[in-house]
């Protein structure tokens, strides 16, 4: 079988295999989008953006197919059904009776053998398998090929890579929703991060920003101290940030778009079960991680403290992703004890360890070993030289905030030297489309 470019998808001679069946995985397949054409292809499709637009919010689950099933009100335990069915789901698959008892039991569970019945169960069996492969490497195409048969009548294996959910009018409609649900699950945080395979984590500083990042791709998004504070006219680090920080963080959660990591300064207290509380508070809304640095306006505090608090906080939401910030080489003082401070920090079960600051070759190269190393974006190195050295995170940090500032300076200062107002590629109406988007996705 030959494989062609995602390209084929939008010639209308390379149609999708046909299945059709009287009852079981057929007869569901014959009622999906995925597997219908032309006309018959249309209602279908309508079904299933029907139910997509009547989603709840998804709530946090050991796999993207439990959220999605309590999303919908249903019992997790349907989740056998739906893995059973996702089996035989592609007609090249090996079937079973056992495949085809499963399906019709999810079509009546699922509103029986009606339009909505069968997107809903259509929804369940595939997605199933592309959010799990997303969950688990967000940053590779869930289903790397899929089927048509081309005008010759043989079947070619169509090549997915640069169309990750489908171009054409087979088009994925939910790839918000598979996003979405992949954050959902509570191992997909930490598996981004991966020592030598760094991701970049770019960091918002509004719902805006955040929805942007979320909707361009990136597979996690983190809140800036610095750009919250700014925003609302307060110092950074200060602890002042606190109420804006959180109620930044419900606004991102509650949309449901992307993945959440929260930078929390110093935990905006002393006392480690205060800080257990806020943690608790935010793995409640779904966010996957938090950033603590051991630093107090300005000063270095005591590492044993800094431990207590990772160790409060691990023990109230042991999901949360703590990533472990030293500020030794921020602040430029007892860059001696940076090795030591990490390694405490990691023996209170800290999930990642961050040292923003001037970094050479040479300090990351000794600081990379034991968790995963974050640092930030900077001039010094390309993501590229940073996967050489062992580095699993790149920050930005305050740095798009700083650029988005940078950006309307020198265009308030062409404007009054008389030179044009620049053409910019996001629009009035794209970020109007973006402050209307609902929560759930």
């Amino acid at each position: 079988m030959r494989t062609v470019p995602s390209e084929v998808l939008d010639d209308p001679r390379f149609t999708v295999p046909s299945a059709s069946a009287a009852q079981g995985v057929g007869w569901l397949r014959a009622h999906s989008p995925r597997f219908t054409d032309g006309a018959a292809h249309r209602r279908p499709q309508t079904a299933v953006a029907q139910v997509l637009n009547t989603l709840g919010p998804l709530p946090n689950a050991p796999s993207p197919t439990h959220s999605l099933l309590r999303a919908l009100g249903l019992p997790d335990r349907w989740e056998t059904e739906v893995r059973t069915v996702a089996a035989a789901w592609q007609p090249h698959s090996p079937q079973s009776a056992e495949a085809d008892a499963a399906a019709d039991q999810l079509v009546d569970v699922c509103g029986g053998r009606t339009e909505v019945g069968a997107a809903t169960a259509c929804l369940l069996v595939q997605a199933h398998i592309p959010t799990a492969e997303l969950a688990r490497n967000p940053e590779s195409a869930p289903v790397p090929f899929t089927r048509r048969v081309g005008p010759d009548g043989d079947e070619v294996l169509v090549d997915l890579t640069d169309a990750w959910f489908g171009r054409g009018p087979h088009a994925c409609p939910g790839e918000h929703l598979a996003r979405a649900l992949a954050a959902t699950s509570v191992p997909a945080f930490a598996a981004l991060h991966r020592p030598g395979q760094p991701f970049v984590l770019p960091n918002a500083w509004d719902v805006a920003s955040a929805v942007l990042l979320a909707q361009a791709g990136f597979a996690a998004v983190g809140t800036t101290s610095l750009g919250i504070a700014a925003a609302h006219g307060l110092p950074d680090a200060t602890r002042a940030g606190r109420e804006h920080t959180l109620s930044l963080a419900r606004q991102i959660t509650t949309l449901g778009l992307t993945m959440l990591t929260v930078d929390l300064e110093d935990g905006f207290t002393d006392d480690p079960a205060e800080l257990a509380d806020l943690a608790a508070e935010l793995a409640g809304l779904g966010v996957r991680g938090i950033n603590l640095e051991d630093a107090t306006a300005g000063e270095l505090v005591d590492p044993r403290h800094h431990a207590a608090k990772i160790a409060a906080v691990k023990a109230t939401a042991p999901d949360l992703f703590v990533n472990a910030r030293t500020d030794t080489f921020w602040l430029g003082m007892e860059r001696s004890s940076t090795t030591a401070r990490l390694q405490a920090y990691q023996d209170a079960g800290a999930d990642g360890v961050f040292v923003p600051g001037p970094l050479t070759d040479g300090d990351i190269a000794a600081l990379v070993k034991g968790q995963p190393l974050n640092v930030l974006a900077s001039p010094r190195h390309t993501r590229t030289r940073l996967a050489e050295l062992g580095v699993a995170r790149i920050s930005t940090g305050s740095l798009l905030y700083r650029q988005a500032l940078s950006a309307a300076l020198d265009t308030a200062r062409d404007l009054a030297q008389d030179r044009p107002a620049p053409d910019v590629a996001i629009g009035y109406g794209q970020v109007a489309d973006v402050m209307s988007i609902q929560p759930g996705g």
